[in-house]
């Protein structure tokens, strides 16, 4: 854990996403830019339009999407508010999943499913290639994702790919895709209260791989705990603020990508990065994820 209390940053400083491609730490996800559910289009598309273009005002340069959002929903969105494209703005998307009418998460990970996920994802970007994709895996822990890997390669060998990054992976699956291919990121579920990963957070810090945990803030229900309330209020910050504070504390390869259909939440969410808590106040809040 570190504690060091030094000054952040502006956006929780930057750390080098993929070979030539350094992001600042505090990122946007776009999934709920969709409608509820993660299903279908936005009540207020201006709205959500609104969202994408001021976090590219507040400097956020590393968004997070994937055409199963809504399907098709967010990349449009991000589209018509960002294409095309500034130079310093790196789009991570994922691929594995699909929806069904009924919104369910269904598993799409042949090569071929793959492949389509990819095509899908550039199109509604309007990208002739991905600066990062993640392969978001959907099986235990155990199970060999040596093929689904190879099938990411080949796509990356054909331009059609950047980087390759993985999603909700265990360290043995790590280690078995980086035997096939460089692997830039990992985006796994990781919060004050879930920890699972946390040795294995530390070992990417130390090879230089970024973690960038989903669900920050809980996921869908928000995280409460009686120390979170009480470092907030001792700060002077709101729960969220301290949760994501934490996050940026936790090692320099973390990197944030909260996300909001809100412009304001989505300011409180930046001025986050610029919180800054004292070693007691990560000691208290260690202890709820213990």
């Amino acid at each position: 854990m570190t504690t060091d209390s030094t000054q952040q940053t502006a956006l929780g400083g930057t750390f080098e996403l993929a070979p030539g491609r350094t992001v600042h730490r505090m990122g946007y996800g776009a999934m709920q830019l969709a409608g509820p559910g993660v299903l279908g289009p936005p009540a207020d598309p201006d709205a959500a339009l609104a969202v994408l273009r001021e976090a590219r005002a507040l400097g956020i340069d590393h968004v997070d999407t994937s055409d199963f959002y809504g399907p098709h929903v967010t990349n449009r969105l991000i589209r018509e508010a960002l294409h095309p494209y500034a130079e310093d703005l790196v789009v991570v998307t994922k691929v594995g999943g699909r929806r069904d009418d009924t919104g369910a998460w269904l598993p799409a990970q042949s090569p071929e499913e793959l492949r389509r996920g990819v095509l899908d994802n550039l199109e509604n970007l309007g990208l002739e290639a991905i600066d990062v994709v993640n392969l978001r895996v959907m099986d235990e822990p155990d199970a060999s994702i040596g093929e689904r890997v190879e099938a990411m390669a080949e796509l990356q060998r054909e331009g059609l790919v950047g980087h390759l990054g993985l999603s909700t992976v265990s360290a043995a699956q790590v280690a078995e895709a980086q035997r096939i291919a460089p692997v830039v990121c990992v985006q796994n579920h990781y919060n004050l209260a879930h920890r699972e990963d946390d040795e294995l957070l530390d070992a990417l810090a130390e090879q230089g791989v970024a973690y960038v945990p989903y669900f920050p803030l809980g996921g869908f229900s928000p995280l409460q705990s009686a120390e979170l309330d009480t470092v907030a209020a001792r700060v002077g910050a709101s729960p969220m603020a301290v949760a994501l504070a934490w996050l940026l504390q936790r090692s320099p390869n973390v990197l944030l990508i909260p996300g909001t259909s809100s412009v304001a939440h989505l300011r409180q969410n930046v001025a986050a990065a610029d919180l800054v808590l004292s070693a007691d106040d990560v000691a208290a809040l260690d202890r709820i994820g213990g």
